[in-house]
C-alpha cells in the first residue's frame, strides 16, 4: 500500500524497542515520551489522555501494523492486546499496563499482508487477512497464560480454509457475534464479498453455515442478536454492514437463508467503511474513509443514523471534526464512542446528548505526530473494551500504544443484574490514593468472597466473604493506605459467578 516508504519504516522501526517508562501524563496538550520537549518525535498531542506504554512495530519484528482487538482472562482478570502486524499476529500483555509485556507472535497463515483483522470468541481468537489463500486461522488465548520465555512464535491451533465449493481463502474483515457463537467473514472471494458465515460454536472446528451476496462487497459488518427499539426483530441476529456506498441490514437467523432488511443512505458518500451499534441499539455510527480524501468533506465527517426502524434506517445528522483527518475504525462502549482518525489519533466523542444530535470531543491521543492531514497514514484501530479502562491503539507506522483515558465517571453504582445475574460496578476512583470503592447487585440471595490481588496474584485484602441478598447492593470498601502504589484486581466470586476489577493505586 506504501512500498515507497517501506524501507524507511523498517529501518526506524526495527531500530526502535520499548524503552522502560513510568506513566507519561498528558500535561499542556502533549505526552511527552521522550522527556525532551525540544524535539517533535514522540511528543503526542493529547486531551485528557495518558501515555501508559508504546512498542513501536520493531519490537514485534516489523515495521507495519494494522488491526488490534483485545482479550480479558475471564478468571485471572488479565488483559490481552491482540495487534495485527504485516506478518502475523502479536500477544501482548497489558494487565501492568506501564510495563507491557511482549508474549509473542502468531505468522501469517500464507504471506504478508498490509490488511489482517482479528476477532474473538470465548477464549479464542480468529484471524483473516487479504494474504492470498490465509483462510481464517483459530488460536487458543489460554497459552498467553503461562509463556515461559516470551517471546515465542506459535502456531494456530487450527486453521479453516473451507469447503471445496466455497473455499475461504482471503478475506478483508472478520466479525463475531459473540452470543450466538457465528463469525461473519467479509470481503473474500466468495459471497460476492458478502458475508461468509462461519459456524464457530466448536471453535477448533468452524464449520461454513451460509453465505449473503445479494448487496455485493462488504467491507465491515457488526452483528449482534438484536434487542434494540424496533419489536419486528427483537431477539432475532441481524448484520449491519458498510457496503462501500450504503448500510446493509440483514436478517441472518437463518444462516442458510439470509434475508435483505433494508439500505441506508447518506448524501455524498465516498466509501462506506466501518461502523458500530450504540449501546440502545437505537443509533449506529458510520465512518466514511474517503470523504475527506476525495474533497466532498474538509474535515472528519462521522454519519449517525437513527435505526428505532429497521425496514427504514433514517440518516440522522453529521458529526464534523474540527480537523481535516481521514476516519477508519470506531467502537462504542456506554455513552462514549471511541474513533480512530489515522493521521489525528484516537478521538473520544460523548454521545450523552445524541438524541438531540449533539456530540462532543472530550478527549483525544494522536499517535500520529507528524500531520493532521488526510490521508491512510496513522491510528488504524483501537480496542476500548478492556474491563480496566485500559485503551489499545496501533498506529500503522508508530506501533502498539497502551493509553488511560480520563473521561468523567458516575458515582460507583452497579446497574441492575443482567443475564449474568450480577452487576458490579467499576472502582471509583481510579486511579487511587488510599481508598476505592464498588457496588456490587446479584439477582438471587448467594454466598459472595470478595479479595483483593497484586499483579503477581497474591492476597492483600479479604473486602467480603459470606452471603450478598438479592435486591440489597453490597458496598465494597478498600483502604489501601498500607499497600504499595502499583496494580491490584478485585475479584469478586459467587456462586454463579466471577468478575474481576482493576484499580491502580499512586502514592
Amino acid at each position: 500500500m506504501r512500498a515507497a516508504f517501506a524501507v524507511v519504516f523498517a529501518l526506524l522501526a526495527l531500530a526502535a524497542t520499548p524503552r522502560a517508562q513510568g506513566l507519561v501524563t498528558c500535561q499542556s496538550g502533549v505526552a511527552d515520551e521522550d522527556g525532551n520537549p525540544g524535539t517533535s518525535f514522540n511528543n503526542f498531542p493529547c486531551g485528557s489522555v495518558d501515555l501508559y506504554a508504546h512498542l513501536p512495530h520493531g519490537t514485534f519484528g516489523t515495521f507495519y501494523g494494522n488491526d488490534i482487538w483485545g482479550w480479558t482472562d475471564p478468571d485471572s482478570g488479565r488483559e490481552f492486546a491482540l495487534v495485527g502486524l504485516l506478518d502475523g499476529t502479536a500477544f501482548v500483555e497489558v494487565t501492568d499496563p506501564v510495563n507491557p509485556v511482549y508474549l509473542g507472535k502468531l505468522p501469517t497463515a500464507t504471506e504478508s499482508s498490509f490488511w489482517r483483522d482479528i476477532k474473538t470468541y470465548g477464549h479464542y481468537a480468529f484471524v483473516v487477512s487479504e494474504a492470498s489463500e490465509h483462510g481464517m486461522q483459530v488460536f487458543d488465548l489460554t497459552r498467553l497464560l503461562d509463556v515461559a520465555s516470551p517471546p515465542v512464535t506459535f502456531e494456530a491451533d487450527a486453521h479453516f480454509t473451507g469447503p471445496d465449493d466455497a473455499p475461504l481463502g482471503s478475506a478483508h474483515n472478520i466479525a463475531i457475534d459473540t452470543e450466538s457463537g457465528f463469525a461473519y467473514a467479509v470481503g473474500s472471494g466468495e459471497c460476492e464479498g458478502g458475508l461468509y458465515i462461519v459456524d464457530i460454536r466448536d471453535p477448533l472446528n468452524p464449520t461454513q453455515a451460509g453465505c449473503f451476496g445479494e448487496d455485493g462487497y462488504t467491507h465491515d459488518t457488526q452483528c449482534v442478536v438484536y434487542r434494540g427499539p424496533d419489536p419486528d426483530y427483537q431477539g432475532r441476529q441481524v448484520c449491519v454492514s458498510s457496503n462501500e456506498d450504503t448500510l446493509t441490514l440483514t436478517d441472518v437467523t437463518d444462516k442458510a437463508n439470509p434475508v435483505l432488511i433494508s439500505r441506508g443512505f447518506y448524501p455524498n458518500p465516498a466509501y462506506t467503511h466501518q461502523g458500530w451499534f450504540t449501546e440502545d441499539q437505537r443509533y449506529f455510527l458510520v465512518d466514511d474513509e474517503l470523504d475527506e480524501i476525495t474533497g466532498l468533506t474538509s474535515n472528519t465527517r462521522t454519519i449517525v443514523f437513527d435505526l428505532t426502524d429497521l425496514d427504514d434506517p433514517e440518516f440522522d445528522f453529521f458529526y464534523f471534526s474540527e480537523l481535516p483527518s481521514s476516519d477508519h475504525n470506531l467502537y462504542i462502549r456506554g455513552h462514549y464512542a471511541y474513533l480512530s482518525n489515522y493521521t489525528t489519533g484516537l478521538r473520544i466523542l460523548d454521545l450523552s446528548g445524541i438524541d438531540d444530535d449533539l456530540v462532543t470531543e472530550v478527549a483525544y491521543f494522536d499517535t500520529y505526530w507528524d500531520t493532521d492531514a488526510s490521508g491512510t497514514m496513522g491510528q488504524w484501530s483501537n480496542y476500548p473494551f478492556f474491563p480496566s479502562g485500559t485503551v489499545v491503539a496501533n498506529d500503522t507506522d508508530y506501533g502498539l500504544f497502551v493509553l488511560r483515558p480520563n473521561l468523567p465517571t458516575t458515582a460507583a453504582e452497579p446497574e441492575a443484574p443482567g443475564d449474568a445475574g450480577f452487576a458490579l460496578s467499576a472502582p471509583v476512583p481510579n486511579p487511587f490514593r488510599s481508598r476505592i470503592t464498588l457496588r456490587l447487585s446479584v439477582a438471587r440471595t448467594q454466598a459472595v468472597t470478595a479479595e483483593v490481588l497484586d499483579v503477581a496474584g497474591r492476597r492483600v485484602a479479604v473486602l467480603h466473604d459470606g452471603p450478598v441478598a438479592a435486591g440489597a447492593p453490597l458496598t465494597l470498601i478498600l483502604d489501601a493506605t498500607a499497600l504499595p502504589a502499583g496494580l491490584y484486581l478485585v475479584r469478586v466470586v459467587g456462586e454463579d459467578f466471577t468478575a474481576t476489577r482493576r484499580a491502580a493505586l499512586v502514592h
